[in-house]
């Protein structure tokens, strides 16, 4: 009777036992890549004992993809290269990855560009200019005079250069230059980008940016501004993405902020992705800041482009003394239809 009931015993406390966690093993990530230019990939991943997959698509994207499959579409055009990392996880938390690339060839068909290979004034036909100060209605307390001239504003050896000088013209003690396509074109969701080099000295403030096509009726900011590259001199290589709109404006604006090497001394891509859903700004194709875009917001109607160069002012600050002039240089700008 004893021995019976010692085994009997023994046995109980082995049905209790814990259960060992478990590790997803045999990761398998497929990629089957659509070759019509539209960017669209199709992905797979299996592993034993997973229950979810987390999916990094190398440009700053994440998304979650319970059976392992999911379709990604990359936007940015041209030939790239993305190395796209799958997390496969377990009921008990436990993870294994692998990492594949992917090259991935995207339409580069813009609706609108401006290259800036012909020298001389900007192509009138792209673009007009906003004249004067701060004072026509458009100003954050900046210090320069607003020109369309030469000394200003050119297209050389490839590329447009607007130029702000420390000069005494019509009462202001800087000219510059500010360009937008107002009037000659406007879109409604898309990518932009921009490969551009960027003025160096304390309170210069170059921008390359959007306004609602409905500014001039509704006002700002309930016409939306969408800030696709700021830059402030005072703050070397601190790149800004910005939203403003009614209730997130000026100093209370939506958005972030990356910091770069170079931004002076050599050229960088500058882009936005805007869709019904999002608002994405990257540079060099990583993304920094995301704006969940939605039906009430402004940002579901048609914008227009702008480029300029500001100095001083609210978001440039103090003017270094020994400012004379520096050059905001851009490459090409190019919009692209979703």
């Amino acid at each position: 009777m004893l021995a019976l009931l010692i085994s009997m015993t023994s046995c109980g406390k082995n049905d209790n036992k814990t259960a060992v966690p478990v590790t997803p093993s045999n990761l398998v990530v497929t990629a089957n890549v659509s070759i019509d230019g539209s960017g669209v990939v199709a992905f797979s991943a299996t592993a034993d004992n997973a229950v979810t997959y987390d999916y990094d698509f190398g440009n700053g994207n994440y998304m979650t993809a319970p059976t392992g499959k999911i379709n990604y579409t990359y936007s940015t055009p041209g030939n790239n290269t993305y190395t796209v990392t799958v997390t496969a996880k377990s009921k008990d938390a436990l993870v294994i990855t692998k990492s594949v690339q992917v090259v991935i060839s995207v339409a580069n068909n813009p609706v609108w560009a401006d290259e800036f290979n012909t020298n001389g004034a900007p192509d009138q036909a792209k673009w007009g200019y906003d004249l004067g100060t701060g004072d026509n209605g458009w100003g954050n307390q900046e210090k320069q005079y607003y020109t369309n001239r030469t000394q200003n504003v050119e297209v050389s050896n490839g590329t447009l250069k607007i130029t702000a000088m420390k000069e005494a013209h019509q009462g202001s003690a800087y000219t510059s230059t500010r360009m937008l396509t107002k009037g000659k074109f406007s879109f409604k969701y898309g990518r932009v980008e921009a490969r551009a080099k960027l003025p160096i000295g304390g309170g210069t403030w170059p921008a390359i940016w959007m306004l609602g096509d409905n500014v001039s009726t509704i006002g700002w900011p309930a016409c939306g501004e969408i800030d696709i590259m700021e830059h402030n001199g005072n703050n070397l290589n601190k790149i800004y993405g910005t939203m403003h709109y009614p209730g997130r404006s000026g100093g209370n604006a939506d958005g972030g902020t990356t910091m770069i090497t170079n931004a002076a001394t050599e050229f960088h891509k500058y882009a936005v992705d805007w869709t019904p859903a999002f608002i994405k700004v990257y540079v060099d194709d990583q993304l920094f800041f995301t704006y969940v875009n939605t039906a009430a917001s402004p940002f579901n109607n048609n914008f227009f482009v702008i480029l300029n160069f500001a100095m001083g002012g609210a978001f440039g600050g103090a003017i270094d003394p020994a400012y004379t002039s520096s050059t905001f240089e851009v490459d090409y700008v190019r919009v692209y239809k979703n």
